[in-house]
């Protein structure tokens, strides 16, 4: 006799409440007992939204139509709330993307984590404790009998996603619902969690929904791939099926992408021959938190002692684990935080530390592209107010040209003209993440800084971010600092490569050096840390703690 499936999602349409196109349209999937399926896609293909209703709930401004969801013999959508209640947490669980918005920074994590049991009376406070430190030692936290008594903050990104784990994991659900569980977090640490998420599930026999854009962390966890675009389901099939033989277009477009590591080689030509004059120097920069010494020194320096050189047409990447100080170095760039010692140069001129006491000249030179194109740009604002407002703060534009300007700055982002109307709520991550580089370009700046841009976006549409980057770089001949954690993305763009470790800078040159013969453990470290597309990679790479060098 044949099981009937954990999970069966039948039909499910999903539409806006105010909107004609289904954010999910007439999609049939199984979950079998034990079996980890993954939704993968670009923004805005229905993931999220398919598989928060395993959990019978439905996002706000969004209505299920037509359409079942059933897991364990129960209809989601018709189930009286209370016994709803009791389900979340006992039979399907949900594991979130950002375990930093997640966690309540005032209550300690031992606490947190056993919510799920005493809210639902399935057992005492002290088993619940005993259960939740035995998964802490199943997921590889250090001193599992202590950590939880420590607050959100006092523990590592790649630690309290862990915690966010062992609390969806806590009461031994049937089903456990990952949303872009690993997503935000660098290389090294993604590996770290990713084994872990992968052994407890495995040894728990838990059923999973694992969604993600990111092909190469699915294959690594997944027994079947689902594709979806545009809420459309265009594609399923095991794991080996979709990597090895994909029939849809989009999935292959999906593979291309991601196939872009490990490097084995390099352009020849390489961009950093340009025999110009460095543009962009930054020499013996350090920088910090915290009240300053006699001499002026931060009581936290963050970045310590960094120098380097960057001509127009140019592009530093600079690398490196969250903490590491990659983004403080481009707020230091920027103005926003003053630098303790050091110099700073663009054009040969002397850049003030601090923004206030810059130039409109100097702010317009020197412009930033900001790693949240959520939280930079004003909601309540259209795009062309949004672009518009840059021309009247520079004054270089006149207030009868800066229509055109808009429409230009639009058509150099690969946007259309009629998006001047729309604000950012009516666009996709993609399409604002170009908005906030037109926002930067708008200035004409000499020198673009670039903060995790594609970071949060999925394979297909990064990897429109960064042609379009590689394109502004050639015809606008700027010198660009791209920050990022992602190895494969700075090897299809770099010029130069800065790594990064506690404010350090381990180890630096051109890229070819640094990708193709890598000096420094740390380095070697990250470079074997980057997902592969391929089965059995996970269980391969084993990251050696000894690597992870700490520099004074």
């Amino acid at each position: 006799m044949i099981d009937s499936p954990l999970l069966e999602i039948k039909n499910l349409q999903v539409f806006p409440t105010l909107g004609l196109r289904p954010a999910v349209n007439n999609i049939s999937l199984t979950v079998n007992k034990g079996e980890v399926l993954a939704l993968i896609g670009e923004s805005g293909s229905g993931k999220t939204t398919l598989a928060l209703s395993a959990l019978g709930h439905i996002r706000s401004g969004l209505v299920a139509r037509n359409g079942t969801v059933t897991l364990d013999g129960v209809d989601m959508f018709h189930v009286n709330k209370r016994r709803l209640r009791s389900m979340r947490g006992s039979v399907v669980s949900y594991i979130a993307q950002s375990a930093a918005m997640s966690f309540n920074q005032r209550m300690r994590l031992d606490k947190q984590v056993t919510e799920p049991a005493l809210i639902h009376h399935l057992m005492s406070s002290v088993d619940a404790v005993a259960r939740a430190h035995n998964l802490y030692r199943e997921l590889d936290l250090p001193a599992p009998d202590t950590i939880g008594s420590r607050y959100p903050h006092q523990v590592s990104g790649g630690q309290l996603q862990r915690f966010m784990i062992a609390m969806g994991l806590l009461l031994h659900p049937k089903l456990v619902v990952c949303d872009e569980p690993t997503s935000a977090l660098d290389v090294t640490t993604q590996v770290e969690v990713l084994r872990a998420l992968k052994g407890v599930i495995r040894a728990k026999q838990t059923a999973a929904l694992f969604v993600s854009h990111d092909l190469a962390v699915v294959t690594q966890i997944a027994d079947r791939i689902a594709v979806l675009r545009k809420g459309e389901l265009i594609e399923v099939g095991t794991t080996a099926e979709i990597i090895e033989n994909p029939q849809h277009p989009y999935t292959k477009q999906l593979i291309a992408a991601c196939s872009r590591w490990p490097v084995t080689s390099l352009p020849s030509s390489s961009r950093a021959t340009n025999t110009s004059a460095n543009y962009l120097e930054v020499t013996d920069l350090w920088a910090g938190y915290g009240a300053t010494d006699a001499k002026g020194m931060p009581a936290i320096p963050v970045l310590k002692g960094l120098s380097f050189a960057l001509k127009q047409g140019q592009v530093l990447a600079i690398i490196g684990e969250s903490g590491s100080g990659k983004s403080t170095m481009a707020s230091v760039i920027a103005g926003l935080l003053p630098r303790a010692a050091g110099n700073l140069r663009v054009g040969g001129e002397v850049l003030q530390s601090r923004i206030v006491s810059r130039t409109p000249e100097q702010l317009r030179r020197v412009q930033m592209v900001f790693q949240s194109a959520d939280t930079a740009l004003n909601a309540k604002h259209t795009i062309g107010r949004i672009l518009e407002r840059v021309l009247k703060f520079f004054g270089h534009v006149k207030p009868a040209d800066r229509p055109a300007r808009v429409k230009a700055l639009l058509e150099m982002v690969n946007l259309p003209e009629h998006y001047a109307s729309r604000k950012p709520g009516q666009l996709s991550g993609g399409e604002k993440q170009r908005v906030n580089l037109a926002r930067a370009l708008a200035a004409e700046p000499d020198v673009l800084l670039c903060d995790e841009i594609t970071s949060a976006l999925d394979t297909v549409v990064a990897a429109s971010i960064l042609t379009l980057i590689k394109d502004l770089r050639d015809r606008l001949n700027l010198a660009i600092v791209f920050i990022s954690h992602d190895m494969a993305t700075v090897a299809s763009l770099a010029d130069q490569i800065m790594v990064l470790q506690n404010g350090n800078a381990v180890e630096q040159g051109s890229a070819a050096d640094v990708l193709l013969n890598p000096q420094h453990a740390y380095t070697k470290l990250l470079l074997r840390s980057v997902p592969e597309l391929r089965r059995g990679w996970l269980e391969e790479v084993r990251p050696d703690h000894d690597d992870r060098v700490v520099v004074a």
